[in-house]
């Protein structure tokens, strides 16, 4: 009877301390962490399979106008994993990371492209007017109009997918399963540090690159902090990106590419980024800053904070 008893006494226990470790208070689902772990080993589960099915099919498609193919198993990865995750781990919709259609989103989108070309623009002056960069020339000298459309092409549906799923990543799964669990500053520190690590292999990366990397992503953060939506920080990641690399010849996150503006980049490392490209420098950020302020005053007037 006594051992039936203290057997009886001990499950509410046990069950109570693993509850603790992976149970969310108050909610009939995992922990903000687990989630996160789940989603990660989802990705990389899709991932692989994805790769090779590319592999295999891309020449039953032959040619095309662009090459189309190159991003789809990032972005179809990436966003398979989170809708699954979000949906049967987080217990969530998919649109609730930010991704509903509202009546600023198109604005949002323009507004982010626009507004990082501007940033863009304003490195480049700079670096110009510091002598760290000299115009050696553009695209119309070596290349036909028609190569230079398609080119461009390619690069415009690159860094869309690239801005759509890497927000969708860090700035949606990451920092929101992260507010969840803890308070928003940690949050946004942790998410930026995952989206700093997360671009550590890219060509020339370094302490420094990352740091650059971790401040774009806390950047990043501030319109969704500001918004409650994605839509303003993909559109900021996207003209980033293609005016970056595409429009003024700058490596892109260690990166090359095609660019419609040939330059020569001899300034000091600490300022320019190198061969990383502007995030590694300290000429990031003025541009931060001023993009920034930018989008308090667009948010201040076309969102309810």
């Amino acid at each position: 009877m006594s051992g039936s008893s203290t057997a009886a006494g001990t499950s509410p226990d046990k069950r109570s301390i693993l509850a603790t470790i992976f149970i969310s208070p108050g909610e009939r689902r995992l922990r903000s962490g687990w989630r996160i772990l789940l989603h990660s080993l989802l990705l990389s589960l899709l991932s692989l399979p994805l790769e090779l099915t590319l592999l295999f099919f891309s020449p039953s498609f032959g040619p095309m106008p662009i090459d189309f193919l190159s991003p789809l198993p990032s972005l179809l990865g990436i966003t398979a994993a989170t809708f699954i995750a979000r949906r049967v781990v987080d217990r969530r919709s998919f649109q609730s990371l930010g991704l509903c259609l509202q009546r600023e989103t198109i604005s949002d989108l323009l507004v982010g492209i626009g507004l990082s070309g501007a940033m863009m623009g304003l490195i480049l002056l700079l670096e110009i007017l510091f002598g760290w960069v000299s115009i050696t020339g553009t695209a119309f000298d070596r290349l036909p109009t028609a190569s230079i459309l398609r080119l461009t092409a390619e690069a415009l549906w690159l860094y869309l997918c690239v801005g759509f799923y890497e927000e969708l990543l860090s700035r949606g799964y990451h920092l929101q399963n992260l507010q969840e669990g803890m308070h928003i500053v940690p949050a946004v520190l942790i998410s930026s540090l995952v989206f700093g690590i997360l671009h550590l292999g890219n060509p020339s990366a370094s302490f420094i690159s990352s740091a650059g990397i971790v401040l774009a992503g806390l950047f990043l953060a501030y319109p969704y902090l500001r918004t409650g939506q994605l839509w303003l920080s993909i559109g900021l990641h996207i003209g980033w990106n293609f005016f970056e690399g595409t429009v003024f010849g700058f490596p892109v996150s260690g990166l090359g590419g095609f660019h419609l503006l040939e330059q020569t980049n001899s300034g000091p490392l600490l300022w320019t980024g190198g061969a990383f490209g502007p995030e590694a420098g300290l000429i990031l950020l003025p541009a931060l800053l001023i993009g920034t302020a930018a989008i308090h005053h667009y948010t201040r007037f076309h969102h309810i904070s």
